[in-house]
């Protein structure tokens, strides 16, 4: 078995394995941090965006290269449409995929570069949440870069990266960037997900048997169990041991795995969460009480629910009940909607809301009650009519290179009274601010991580002991913000793996599972041959389809089938050799053997024992016949039909099955 590292993003992994020609990759998760790069999209053309310099190189300058890298603040960036870094495709030939595994909705953001366009004729799995969720972010990430189009694409930059400034000259692989699919490619990638359930078995071509089991992490995330009758693999990733609003983690499916491979670890492992969304809350209602309006780039789904809940209740308790919250994406309504119906994927507190009958989410109070609203754009129909200072608005996208939230920037950059406040991990704040400055709003940074920080994922490990743990090498080393950080080696082996990398995986089948029919069944009769054992013999043709192996009754055919028209007989078939091989076992009978001997006409035997050994000497036929422990030798020069003559006699004194 082999495992191949698609991705140098350790929040977005994309791993394959492969294992008797059977290729199963788990999760495909995009690399957004290159967008970046590149300067924002905002929806109406910016005059301080427009006027920015163009960079020039102090050599080599080709001047077709002009107007494709723009210069802010001491900081480079690419006037063109933002591009994203997809699997690693050298590696493994997406079309040669038999199976696809997601594991949550924010680790399947790259599935329509793989399966478009590429020749894929695999599967893809995962749950309800992650399907329907993971529609919603693609589908805004596409809108909100299709709704601002850059006029021209720049590429010329990719070949001079020796003379850029940092950090492009460290772009990784910037010639396999790739801009946005479009809508028709999401909805084609979507439509070849099939939908399982906590809990339930698949048989992968009937190699695996895989079942998702809740994580934990967020809406729908599972880690993947891979069992066959003699292994047990377990893929975990982007789980969480917190009480949130999702199932919680099913620690007990995923206990002594022959191999367990790890990786989604926490972004910001020095921090809580719960200590961050405290401190959210609190620059909310201190900018609201300097007459200042709060931005907070978000997702469509996941942690902007719990943020909903607990900011209106510290809103409310600070005596700013009447401050209004704006939730802005294209898919608002839709996830608004959709997050009240997952009963079975929620955790007991919020599955009980639901039984009462009550919402088990308290925006669907607030929708009803105008203290949340919700539009697709800043232009959207009834939103300048409802839009009033101070206020919170949530919007995409975290990145701040594309959607709404790049507008706000713009309308309240100038005003200190104003702030922004970062709740995701995945973009170094300093960096997305960089095109943007100077800026007079407050900048927070809140990282809320509920997936597994090095403590909770040694103690993971602990718990569930596996015989051998697979984790990328940057997890063994000391986080550079905490050097005591890191995932401790277990008394069991541990394998490090980095990006680009084929590792082996020490799991080799050494038996497979063999089905009969029942009639096959009917016919085995064991023998016993002491000791406490029986054995019987099962002969048929083994056949093997879709990895599971069967045995087949041979077909027997007729006498009358055998002779040809001639009168001659047709030789024996292989099934009729198979069903007349005998097995042989136990003590020879020398004194039996003797007296047959006898019976046949052969007279004049001598028998000479030397320890172990016996030998038998047939004086009138000079020949010998020499018994060792686990082996019969018959020696009689060129006299054939003598030896066929004397092997049947001997066989005659042995037992059979």
């Amino acid at each position: 078995m082999r495992l191949y590292c698609l991705s140098n993003d350790l929040a977005k992994p994309c791993y394959v394995i492969t294992f008797k020609g059977l290729r199963i990759m788990l999760d495909c998760g995009l690399t957004e941090q290159t967008v970046l790069n590149f300067l924002p999209l905002p929806f109406v053309q910016s005059v301080k965006l427009s006027n920015l310099p163009n960079w020039i190189p102090s050599r080599e300058h080709d001047p077709q290269m002009d107007g494709e890298l723009k210069e802010c603040c001491n900081r480079v960036f690419v006037d063109s449409s933002p591009e994203f870094t997809p699997p690693m495709d050298k590696m493994m030939d997406f079309n040669e995929i038999d199976v696809i595994l997601i594991s949550n909705y924010l680790n399947m953001l790259a599935l329509p570069y793989i399966t478009e366009n590429t020749g894929f004729k695999g599967k893809v799995y995962a749950t309800e949440p992650t399907l329907q969720i993971g529609r919603f972010f693609l589908e805004e990430l596409v809108e909100y870069i299709e709704v601002a189009p850059k006029a021209s694409t720049a590429n010329l930059w990719k070949d001079m990266l020796h003379l850029l400034p940092s950090p492009l000259c460290d772009a990784f692989r910037p010639k396999k960037w790739k801009t946005i699919f479009s809508l028709q490619d999401v909805h084609n990638s979507l439509a070849q997900v099939t939908i399982m359930g906590y809990d339930e078995k698949l048989d992968i071509l009937g190699a695996f048997i895989a079942t998702p089991v809740s994580s934990g992490y967020c809406l729908g995330s599972s880690n993947w169990v891979l069992s066959t009758a003699h292994e047990k693999i377990c893929y975990v990733s982007g789980s969480s041991t917190l009480t949130t609003h999702p199932r919680p983690i099913n620690q007990s499916a995923l206990k002594h795995a022959d191999v367990l491979i790890m990786t989604g670890l926490t972004q910001a492992p020095t921090v809580n969460p719960d200590t961050k969304l405290g401190e959210l809350c609190m620059n909310v209602a201190l900018t609201i009480r300097n007459n200042g309006s709060a931005l907070i780039p978000c997702y469509p789904s996941g942690v902007v629910y719990d943020l909903f809940e607990c900011l209106t209740q510290n809103l409310e308790n600070a005596g700013l009940n009447n401050v209004p919250m704006f939730f802005i994406s294209p898919v608002a309504d839709s996830s608004l909607a959709y997050s009240n119906i997952l009963a079975e994927w929620l955790s007991s507190a919020k599955q009980n809301k639901v039984y009462l009958p009550d919402d088990p989410f308290p925006h669907a109070f607030y929708l009803r009650n105008s203290k949340l609203k919700h539009y697709k754009h800043v232009f959207s129909d009834g939103f300048s009519k409802d839009f009033r200072q101070p206020c919170v608005v949530f919007c995409g996208h975290p990145s701040l290179r594309f959607g709404d939230a790049v507008h706000f920037i713009e309308m309240w950059g100038n005003n200190s009274n104003n702030s922004i406040i970062f709740t995701e991990p995945d973009f170094p704040y300093l960096q997305v601010l960089a095109p943007f400055q100077p800026l007079a709003m407050k900048a927070f940074y809140c990282p809320i991580d509920t997936s597994l920080n090095y403590q909770q994922a040694n103690k993971l490990i602990k718990e569930l002991k596996p015989s051998v743990l697979v984790i990328p090498e940057a997890y063994t080393k000391p986080h550079p913000s905490a050097p005591n950080l890191f995932i401790e080696q277990p008394d069991k082996k541990i394998i490090t793996f980095k990006c680009g990398e084929i590792i082996r995986l020490p799991l080799k089948r050494k038996l497979d599972r063999v089905y009969i029919t029942a009639e096959m069944a009917m016919k085995i009769v064991p023998r016993d041959v002491g000791n406490g054992f029986s054995v019987s013999t099962v002969t048929g043709l083994l056949q093997v389809k879709d990895k599971v192996h069967n045995i087949q009754p041979c077909c027997e055919k007729t006498s009358e089938q055998q002779t040809l028209g001639n009168g001659k007989m047709l030789p024996p078939t292989r099934e009729e050799v198979l069903n007349n091989v005998k097995y042989e076992y136990g003590t020879l009978d020398v004194d039996m053997l003797m007296k047959r001997l006898v019976q046949d006409g052969i007279t004049n035997i001598k028998m000479e024992r030397n320890g172990s050994a016996l030998t038998l000497h047939l004086v009138n036929e000079d020949t010998t016949i020499k018994f060792d422990e686990n082996e019969t030798h018959i020696v009689c020069g060129g006299k054939q039909s003598l030896r066929m003559k004397l092997r049947d006699t001997l066989l005659k004194c042995l037992q059979s099955f």
